[in-house]
Order: C-alpha cells, then sequence, then structure tokens
C-alpha cells in the first residue's frame, strides 16, 4: 500500500509545484499517510482543504477509503 501511496503522491505533486509548493510523503502507520506541505503549500492558508479535498479524498478514491492524511513536518519516523 505504501508504494500506492508514493505513486498517487506523485501525481498530485505537479500541481502542487504549479503553484510554487510541494508534497513528500513521510511515513505510512495504518491507515495515517503522514505527509509534509512544503514551498508555497507549507505556508498557505489553504493547506489544510488541499490535504483533505484534494490529496486524501483521492487517496481514498483510488486506494482506501479509510485512508487519514495528515501534515505533518517531523523526520522522526
Amino acid at each position: 500500500m505504501e508504494q500506492q501511496i508514493k505513486d498517487r503522491l506523485e501525481e498530485l505533486r505537479v500541481g502542487l509545484q504549479n503553484d510554487g509548493g510541494d508534497i513528500e510523503f513521510i511515513a505510512l502507520e495504518d491507515k495515517i499517510v503522514h505527509v509534509r506541505l512544503v514551498g508555497a503549500c507549507a505556508g498557505c492558508p489553504m493547506s489544510q482543504i488541499t490535504l483533505s479535498n484534494g490529496v486524501q479524498r483521492y487517496l481514498r478514491e483510488t486506494i482506501d477509503r479509510e485512508l487519514v492524511v495528515v501534515n505533518d513536518d517531523q523526520t522522526a519516523y
């Protein structure tokens, strides 16, 4: 499942990069996908909406409907 998530995030990166941001996969714990928003996405007030209505929804539709995506800048996993 982890590789599927990474592949789907790669598909989404282009759109985020076009807006000056990016997304990085950190870890998968159970059904929680830890990502890091960087660039313009890191400080954007709409980042939570991007995660829930964009990234999370896409991962749920294409991989598993129970996945939860969280923005987590911790690196110790």
